[in-house]
C-alpha cells in the first residue's frame, strides 16, 4: 500500500506528425492507447485551418495535474471522453514517460522506476489475458519473469482463487478463448491481486460488461477494496461505479482535474458549472443568459435574489448562469393531472413540458419544461412522481432562492464558492 501523489504533472503529445486531413496522422494516433483522447486530437486537428499555427504546437493530454491519494483510500476519476482519465492512469503507472513533475509513491519520486518493479496490479476495460496461457498460467507469468518458485507461485495462485470466490477455481483450467466477458474480468482481477500489488489501477474494468455481469463484477471488485485496503485509482464514465466503489472522486476535462471531494461534496458544492452539470442524475440545471442589475440576476423578465455573502462578489453587469437541482424545483400545479400544492415562497415559474422521463426504480419522472415569455426562453428539468404531468401539460413551479447556485459565465467558476 502507498500513498499517491502528483506534483504538476503535465504530458503533451506533438502535433507535428497530425496535421489536418492526414491518413498517416489518423494510423499514428489511433495507435495511441488512450483512444478517447487520440480522437480528441484528431477532431481538433480537423478543425484547424491555419497550417503555419499548428506547426510545432502540441496537443495537452494532462496539464499541471496535481492530487494527493491517502494510503488504502480509491480515488475514482471521471470526465467525458478524451479528457485525459486513462492517460493519467497510465503516467501513474509508468506506462507513459516524457512527461514533466513529479510522480509519488510513499514520497519515492518514480520517473526512473520500471513498471516491473513498481509492483502495480492493473485491470484493464480489454482484460489484456495472454490467450495461450490458461487462467492459471496468467495468474502465474508474474512470478515466472521474477523467478519466483513454482511451490510458492501455486500457493499464492491458490491463495487468490480463494480470496476470488466460488467458482474460480474452473477457471484456471480455461484459456481465456473460452471464458466470457465476465469471466475474463474475474482472472484479469485475480491476476491483479496475486502479486500483492501496493497499488491498483483500474481503467475502465466494467465497460465491456453486459448490465447484469457489470453489478456482480462491481460488487465484487468492491469486496475485494474493501478487504485489502489497497490505494487505487479507478477510471470510469459511470458515476454509479464511482460512487459505489471509490472514497473520492476526481472530475476530470481537457487535461486538467476540475474539483476533487466525496460525492456528496462535489455534488451540493460544486467548484464550477462544468462539475455541476457532469455529475447527478439527472445533472443540476444551468441557464445561462443571466445578467446582474439592481442586486439581483435577471434571467428573461425573471429576477433571482442574490444571497447577501455573494452581492459584493459581483458587479451590475457581470454575466452569470444559474444552477439549480431538478429535485429542488417543486412542481406546484399541473394542467394534465391534479397536482396542487401549497404556494412556496420563491420564483415562480410557468410553462410547457416538452418531454417527460420516467423513472419507474425511484417512483418518479424527469419533467423538461421550457418557459416563453416572448423575451427569451429558458429550460429546466424537474423530477416529480409518476404521472405528474404529461407532453404539451402547463405546468407551474418553484425555484427556491436558498437552493439556487450562480456561476459566472466567463470563468465558470461558482460564486461564492470556498472549496
Amino acid at each position: 500500500m502507498a500513498t499517491i501523489e502528483l506534483q504538476n504533472v503535465s504530458k503533451t503529445f506533438s502535433h507535428q506528425s497530425f496535421e489536418a486531413g492526414s491518413h498517416v496522422s489518423r494510423t499514428t494516433m489511433r495507435q495511441q492507447s488512450d483512444r478517447a483522447f487520440a480522437e480528441r486530437v484528431i477532431n481538433q486537428a480537423e478543425t484547424e485551418r491555419d497550417a503555419h499555427r499548428l506547426a510545432g504546437s502540441k496537443i495537452v493530454a494532462l496539464d499541471q495535474v496535481s492530487l494527493v491519494i491517502p494510503n488504502g483510500q480509491t480515488l475514482a476519476v471521471v470526465g467525458p471522453s478524451g479528457c485525459g482519465k486513462s492517460t493519467l492512469l497510465r503516467v501513474i503507472a509508468g506506462l507513459e514517460g516524457d512527461y514533466s513533475g513529479r510522480v509519488l509513491y510513499d514520497g519515492l519520486d518514480m520517473q526512473t522506476v520500471q513498471v516491473k518493479d513498481r509492483y502495480i496490479g492493473m485491470v484493464f476495460q480489454s482484460y489484456a489475458l495472454y490467450p495461450h496461457f490458461k487462467g492459471e498460467g496468467n495468474l502465474g507469468f508474474f512470478f515466472k519473469v521474477h523467478k519466483v518458485s513454482d511451490m510458492e507461485t501455486q500457493e499464492r495462485i491458490r491463495i487468490t482463487s480463494e480470496i476470488m470466490g466460488i467458482g474460480f477455481d474452473a477457471l484456471l483450467e480455461r484459456k481465456p478463448g473460452t471464458l466470457s466477458g465476465g469471466q475474463q474480468q474475474r482472472v484479469a482481477i485475480g491476476r491483479a491481486i496475486v502479486r500483492n500489488p501496493q497499488l491498483f489501477l483500474f481503467d475502465e474494468p466494467l465497460s465491456n460488461l453486459d448490465a447484469k455481469l457489470r453489478v456482480q463484477t462491481r460488487l465484487e471488485i468492491k469486496r475485494l477494496l474493501h478487504r485489502f485496503q489497497i490505494t487505487s485509482i479507478y477510471v470510469t464514465h459511470d458515476q454509479v461505479e464511482a460512487v459505489a466503489l471509490s472514497d473520492l472522486i476526481a472530475v476530470m476535462r481537457a487535461g486538467r482535474i476540475e474539483q476533487i471531494g466525496d460525492y456528496a461534496t462535489l455534488r451540493d458544492s460544486p467548484a464550477t458549472a462544468f462539475v455541476a452539470g457532469f455529475l447527478g442524475t439527472p445533472p443540476m440545471n444551468l441557464i445561462s443568459g443571466g445578467i446582474i442589475a439592481d442586486g439581483v440576476l435577471r434571467l428573461s423578465h425573471y429576477a433571482f435574489p442574490l444571497p447577501d455573502a455573494l452581492k459584493p462578489q459581483v458587479q451590475a453587469g457581470q454575466a452569470l448562469t444559474l444552477g439549480m437541482r431538478p429535485e429542488a424545483i417543486q412542481l406546484i400545479s399541473s394542467s394534465s393531472m391534479p397536482v396542487t400544492k401549497p404556494a412556496n415562497p420563491g420564483i415562480h415559474l410557468q410553462g410547457t413540458v416538452d418531454m417527460v422521463e420516467p423513472d419507474f426504480a425511484h417512483q418518479q419522472q424527469v419533467i423538461y419544461v421550457r418557459v416563453d415569455d416572448g423575451s427569451g426562453a429558458i429550460s429546466f428539468a424537474v423530477t416529480a412522481e409518476l404521472d405528474a404531468a404529461i407532453v404539451g401539460a402547463t405546468v407551474e413551479v418553484v425555484f427556491p432562492p436558498d437552493q439556487l447556485y450562480f456561476f459566472d459565465s466567463a470563468t465558470e467558476r461558482r460564486i461564492g464558492n470556498t472549496l
